[in-house]
């Protein structure tokens, strides 16, 4: 059931971009324009964190905003939002893939019809959509692989927690893989597919812990609803000595690193995303390079940039509660 809201060191194009924001605003055609951002699951803090971005950007742009998607991770809800979206023939639509093949065909249709897409968070590479805005998430697992290298003294076992579907989560596995590759004492035995279902990686930390003959030292979860579930699985079950890692950074993830049982969470930028991608779409929608279907990812006079890199930072105990802090200081920015 899908519910809509109506309304690290970034690249030098990131900067160009945020410089750009306060000349597109107050740059509507009429009041008929709308855009959309599409989310992957509605209901993680997470989105309703870029739901704000995405909002707040529309309201100092005087433009007219929604942001919808599926309540749960489902991939086939988001292709059917999407589709109807693109009926309406909306100013522009911002997206989350969550299946980059499935989605691939519909955003070339819609760019073949005049609406400008971009993706932000997680890509679909081999669309024509005209940018992604997000984490360089290879270097995110890179920078993960490098704290569970570190904790585990270069040997242990790995079970990674994932969505395999996501090209994102496989650009962070890719980075923990390389990293892995040069501690041979470090292997990855178990790739857990959580589907988007939070207690899935719940039961599945308790199966693996569950077994005597296949030791697991460290639990690698690649998107937001892993980390704080096998904390709290290993915490139910008085599981000491494991290292967990997790990603974004949600109140529960960071309670749990402030208790010391994730020992590291990798924040991302999901409202600065959002804010930039709604500034970059308003500037197609004004401004609409031809042909629009062109593939302006490798051209060098691209409209806009391939990639927007918002940047991420590590949190762990030594500055979670200045990252709180700062985090509550701005009530959270969520919707």
């Amino acid at each position: 059931m899908a519910r809509s809201f109506a309304l690290a060191k970034p690249h030098a194009c990131f900067l160009l971009v945020m410089i750009g924001i306060g000349l597109l605003a107050g740059c509507a055609k009429n009041g008929d324009d709308k855009y959309y951002l599409v989310s992957a699951q509605i209901q993680l803090p997470y989105w309703r964190t870029a739901g704000s971005g995405f909002l707040d950007a529309a309201k100092r742009m005087k433009l007219q905003a929604e942001f919808v998607g599926p309540e749960t991770y489902d991939p086939k809800a988001q292709q059917l939002d999407f589709e109807r979206i693109v009926k309406s023939k909306p100013s522009g639509i911002l997206i989350s893939v969550a299946n980059p093949q499935l989605m691939k065909a519909d955003i070339d249709a819609a760019v073949a019809a005049g609406i400008p897409v971009i993706t932000m968070d997680a890509d679909s590479p081999d669309s024509e959509r005209l940018s992604f805005i997000g984490t360089d998430n290879y270097l995110a697992g890179v920078m993960g692989a490098k704290v569970a290298a570190k904790e585990l003294h270069g040997k242990g076992n790995v079970a990674v927690f994932t969505i395999p579907a996501m090209a994102n989560l496989n650009d962070r596995l890719r980075g923990y893989r390389e990293i892995f590759a040069a501690h041979p004492g470090i292997r990855i035995t178990n790739i857990v597919d959580i589907g988007g279902g939070p207690r899935i990686a719940f039961s599945a930390a308790e199966r693996i812990i569950g077994k005597q003959k296949e030791k697991v030292d460290a639990f690698v979860c690649l998107e937001a609803a892993g980390g704080k579930e096998v904390a709290e699985a290993l915490d139910q079950h008085h599981v000491q000595g494991k290292t967990i890692v997790a990603m974004d950074t949600d109140d529960e993830t960071l309670e749990w690193v402030k208790k010391g049982l994730i020992v590291a969470t990798i924040a991302q930028k999901p409202y600065t995303m959002s804010y930039v991608g709604l500034a970059m779409l308003n500037n197609l929608h004004q401004h609409p390079p031809e042909p629009l279907e062109q593939n302006w990812k490798s051209s060098s006079f691209a409209p806009v940039p391939a990639f927007v890199d918002t940047g991420a930072t590590l949190v762990d105990r030594s500055n979670v509660d200045a990252f709180m802090g700062a985090q509550g200081s701005t009530g959270g920015r969520r919707m």
